[in-house]
Protein backbone atom coordinates (compact mmCIF):
# COMPACT_ATOMS: atom_id res chain seq x y z
CA UNK A 1 0.00 0.00 0.00
CA UNK A 2 1.38 3.36 -1.03
CA UNK A 3 0.71 6.08 1.55
CA UNK A 4 1.16 9.65 0.31
CA UNK A 5 0.77 12.58 2.70
CA UNK A 6 0.10 15.95 1.09
CA UNK A 7 0.57 19.41 2.57
CA UNK A 8 -3.02 19.45 3.81
CA UNK A 9 -2.38 16.24 5.74
CA UNK A 10 0.67 17.75 7.43
CA UNK A 11 -1.33 20.85 8.37
CA UNK A 12 -4.03 18.57 9.79
CA UNK A 13 -1.40 16.69 11.83
CA UNK A 14 -0.12 19.96 13.29
CA UNK A 15 -3.63 21.21 14.08
CA UNK A 16 -4.63 17.93 15.74
CA UNK A 17 -1.41 17.83 17.75
CA UNK A 18 -1.93 21.37 19.03
CA UNK A 19 -5.55 20.67 19.93
CA UNK A 20 -4.74 17.43 21.73
CA UNK A 21 -1.86 19.00 23.62
CA UNK A 22 -4.10 21.87 24.75
CA UNK A 23 -6.72 19.40 25.96
CA UNK A 24 -4.10 17.41 27.85
CA UNK A 25 -2.58 20.56 29.36
CA UNK A 26 -5.92 21.79 30.69
CA UNK A 27 -7.01 18.37 31.89
CA UNK A 28 -3.81 17.18 33.61
CA UNK A 29 -2.34 20.49 34.87
CA UNK A 30 1.27 19.39 34.59
CA UNK A 31 3.98 21.27 36.41
CA UNK A 32 7.25 19.69 35.28
CA UNK A 33 8.86 20.11 31.88
CA UNK A 34 9.19 16.35 31.49
CA UNK A 35 5.44 15.88 31.80
CA UNK A 36 4.86 18.64 29.24
CA UNK A 37 7.32 16.95 26.87
CA UNK A 38 5.61 13.59 27.35
CA UNK A 39 2.20 15.18 26.66
CA UNK A 40 3.52 16.81 23.49
CA UNK A 41 4.96 13.52 22.24
CA UNK A 42 1.70 11.72 23.00
CA UNK A 43 -0.29 14.41 21.20
CA UNK A 44 1.95 14.21 18.13
CA UNK A 45 1.72 10.43 18.02
CA UNK A 46 -2.07 10.56 18.31
CA UNK A 47 -2.33 13.19 15.56
CA UNK A 48 -0.12 11.22 13.19
CA UNK A 49 -2.05 8.02 13.88
CA UNK A 50 -5.37 9.77 13.27
CA UNK A 51 -4.28 11.21 9.92
CA UNK A 52 -2.80 7.91 8.75
CA UNK A 53 -5.99 6.09 9.76
CA UNK A 54 -8.10 8.56 7.80
CA UNK A 55 -5.82 8.23 4.78
CA UNK A 56 -6.07 4.44 4.88
CA UNK A 57 -9.85 4.57 5.21
CA UNK A 58 -10.15 6.90 2.23
CA UNK A 59 -7.67 4.99 0.06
Amino acid sequence: MNLHLSNADIVLIIALALGISLLLAFRLRTASWRAVLLEALAANAAAIAAVIAIEMLLA
